[in-house]
């Protein structure tokens, strides 16, 4: 069994291109504030219930109308991130429901806890290296 095999790292490299899919569609709802009926959406919460014992994750938004671009993050599994359309109470004339604040602090968010499961992923890489490393 190679490293990477391990549960903990598949579940924390699903977790990050989780993440990495989130910051996608947090980047296209910041991009479309001032597109007028755009509507804000975020990628469905991650379990890692949901994501323990697969090889990898296939992350692509939905496209909600015909003329937008599909867009993938590359991985080699069988699901498909969720992509919703958020409820907001503050729409303006326009029909536009992106909250630029909102959107920042959901932006710094996700880059925490991207960087607490790199850190978690580097910090398991460390413990199996000095585990099998030689004593001296």
């Amino acid at each position: 069994m190679a490293v990477m095999d391990l549960p903990l790292f598949q579940a924390l490299k699903s977790k990050m291109r989780w993440h990495q899919a989130r910051q996608g569609v947090l980047a296209e709802n910041i991009a479309n504030a001032d597109t007028p009926g755009f509507g804000a959406r975020d990628v469905k919460a991650y379990s890692f219930k949901d994501h323990v014992g697969r090889e990898s994750l296939v992350l692509a938004a939905e496209t909600t109308k015909v003329g937008h671009i599909a867009s993938s993050m590359s991985g080699s599994g069988t699901r498909d991130a969720k992509v919703e359309m958020l409820d907001s109470f503050e729409v303006t004339p326009s029909g536009n429901s992106v909250n630029l604040e909102e959107q920042m602090m959901k932006v710094t968010e996700n880059q925490m806890d991207f960087q607490a499961a790199t850190t978690l992923y580097t910090k398991g890489l460390g413990l199996i290296r000095t585990a099998l490393s030689k004593s001296v």
